[in-house]
């Protein structure tokens, strides 16, 4: 268990079985999450932290005896440190050697020459990034498991005798099966009879339901709307689309290049020659003579004062600084290293639906015949009072539209909505009807609207741009030098409207989840550190794969915000380029504070080697360099470092 998870987390991968489930429902799956005083690892940090916080008092104010708080330091490094000692003893049976075993030995001799408490704070940092580890490995776990739960278990097969319900790991390519309104889609295939609209937005991103009719390929996973569909299974169930995307994520986190904040990337060699310079200390005088106690001291004093605790500490106030002023603006980045990711990108491709966009649709256009008698203002009137008793998005979204013009909606009877054609009602004795055209290929949803059998016009409706999508996109290219890419699931057309309106001009549509990941590691192959920017289920494979993910957290899927390595909380996605800005900011206090830390123990190391470093004012020279390094990296806390604009 690496000691740096508390400052840098990590992406761990588990493969997992679905979890028993009953009947499939429309619903969505409950979500999963771990508790954390259910891992041991907290609970052993816990009571690490406990045993320190008190003793501390005891301890500062000098006049307790050492029987009170000596018992309760011990608990701390027992409870605290025994995990990173067994793995850092792992590790040296490997024949490596890592800064966990280091650390460990320097709090259990800063414990042998009376500095107790110096050592107790070391394990309970040990502890915590025990605690926070293994969190994190349980949510990304929670995450895939709640996406396993999108697919039923069960589905209902038509065979010559009639209907059964038979798990869906048992359906076969060929299978016919019943999906029902309301129901979830057990298998990758194709309707053969039967119309209605799907929401698939699982898995292609698309903003609207999806009309199927006989012939079109459905998703497990995705859910039915209205009507009855019959579909032939094209794909067996453990090769659907949404399986594939659980491959994938799990492939991404674990062929990840997992970069390191800089005392990681030097911990082999750093740790292997504080050991050696240490028993050289000890050692040689004392094979000259030296008194054991001097030799000793002198020793453990050095293997303080080398120490890479000045090192650690130098990196992390600035990116959690920058972790914490992010927070304040609504962006939740994970983890140190995730920070440290977002500063490193140089390219970056941005989902559509719910990211560039709203993720819902607007009335953006009214237009009557030239022969209807009707203005604007009528005939969205008389629209939304057909679509009135509907929930479908596009009735939510006309009768919105009318609210907000101040419309009256006249009462409708006899309301009828068929799978496919939209809705018919009775309204003021005349049959009004409205219902979707037939326009796949082009940019906007159009919705007619009928009168008795008489074209009254269309309403034009599109998936609403966010309002600071252009001046996001237009930051991004001025970070990274480079355009962003438009990755998306839905068709071309839309996918041109949104590029036209942010000045993208890369737009690549009609991806899968797998088509993302290709694209991101297409990039990739190309020397580019990519940030992917999304927010659906179909977008977690490319979160996973891109060098940094962001999540748009407003309606973002469990599996995108557990997978991403920030989440916008607040949908501003003017928070995506100014955290990368902030991020880019902390690595260079970064630089600064390493090169201070590195200053200080190299004078302090030879201080102690040439001369003789009394113990207490290495100790001072040590922590005086780590509370400078901090206070430069807690500017980065300051109201001003953050810039949206």
């Amino acid at each position: 268990m690496s000691l740096h998870v508390f400052l840098y987390g990590g992406r761990v991968s588990t493969t997992l079985a679905p979890a028993p489930q009953t009947a499939p429902t429309a619903t969505a799956p409950p979500r999963r999450r771990t508790r954390v005083l259910a891992l041991p690892e907290a609970r052993w940090a816990l009571v690490s932290l406990l045993a320190f916080l008190a003793a501390l008092p005891l301890d500062l104010v000098g006049s307790a005896p050492a029987w009170t708080y000596g018992p309760l330091y011990a608990l701390a490094y027992a409870a605290g440190g025994w995990e990173p000692a067994l793995e850092g003893l792992r590790a040296l049976r490997g024949k490596t050697l890592d800064v966990d075993l280091l650390m460990i030995v320097a709090a259990l001799g800063a414990a042998a020459i009376g500095q107790v408490l110096d050592g107790a704070l070391l394990i309970v940092i040990f502890a915590t990034s025990g605690a926070l580890e293994a969190l994190a490995t349980a949510r990304t776990a929670d995450s895939v498991r709640g996406l396993l739960d999108l697919a039923p278990t069960t589905a209902t097969r038509v065979a010559d005798g009639g209907e059964e319900t038979v798990p869906t790991a048992d359906l076969a390519v060929g299978d016919l099966v019943l999906v029902r309104p309301g129901e979830r889609i057990g298998a990758d295939g194709a309707v053969v009879e039967g119309t209605g609209e799907v929401d698939q937005a699982t898995i292609t991103g698309e903003s609207l339901p999806v009309l199927k009719r006989p012939g079109d390929e459905v998703f497990a996973g995705t859910l039915n709307g209205t009507g009855a569909l019959r579909v032939r299974v094209g794909r067996d169930p453990a090769d659907s689309v949404i399986a594939r995307i659980v491959a994938l994520v799990e492939e991404a986190s674990r062929t990840k290049a997992p970069t390191q904040l800089f005392i990681e990337k030097i911990e082999q060699r750093y740790s292997v020659g504080v050991v050696v310079a240490t028993l050289a200390v000890f050692g040689i005088p004392l094979a000259f003579g030296a008194d054991l106690t001097d030799a000793l001291l002198r020793a453990m004093t050095f293997m303080i004062v080398a120490s890479p605790c000045a090192v650690v500490l130098a990196t992390m106030p600035p990116l959690l600084s920058a972790i914490a002023n992010a927070g304040r603006h609504g962006v939740l980045v994970k983890s140190a290293l995730a920070m440290e990711r977002l500063g490193e990108i140089d390219s970056a491709a941005l989902d559509k639906t719910g990211t560039l966009t709203e993720g819902t649709p607007e009335v953006t256009a009214v237009r009557p015949t030239a022969d209807s008698g009707l203005d604007e203002d009528a005939l969205l009137a008389l629209a939304a009072a057909a679509e009135h008793p509907s929930e479908h998005p596009l009735a939510r979204a006309i009768v919105a539209a009318a609210r907000a013009r101040g419309l009256r909606i006249a009462t409708a009877d006899d309301f009828t909505a068929a799978p496919g054609r939209g809705v018919t009602a009775v309204i003021d004795g005349s049959t009004v009807r409205v219902g979707r055209a037939d326009t796949p290929e082009r940019a906007e949803t159009t919705v007619r609207v009928t009168r008795d059998g008489t074209l009254l016009g269309t309403l034009a409706l599109t998936d609403r741009l966010r309002a600071d999508a252009a001046r996001a996109t237009t930051r991004l290219t001025a970070l990274t030098g480079t355009a962003p890419t438009l990755l998306t699931g839905d068709h071309e057309a839309a996918a041109a409207r949104v590029a036209d309106a942010t000045g993208i001009t890369d737009v690549r549509a009609g991806l899968l989840p797998e088509d993302k990941v290709e694209a991101v590691r297409e990039r990739e192959r190309a020397g580019r550190k990519v940030l992917f920017v999304g927010d659906g289920v179909n977008d977690a494979p490319a979160l996973a794969a891109a060098h940094a993910g962001i999540a748009m957290g407003g309606a973002g899927s469990d599996l995108a915000l557990e997978t991403a390595d920030a989440v916008v909380v607040r949908d501003e996605l003017t928070a995506v380029p100014a955290v990368v800005d902030l991020s880019r900011r902390a690595r260079r206090l970064v630089v600064q504070n390493l090169a201070v830390a590195g200053v200080f123990i190299t004078v302090l190391v030879l201080w102690d080697l040439v001369g003789h470093l009394p113990l207490p004012l290495g100790v001072a020279g040590h922590e005086g360099s780590t509370v400078l390094v901090g206070l430069n990296g807690l500017r980065l806390l300051r109201e001003s470092a953050w810039r949206p604009e």
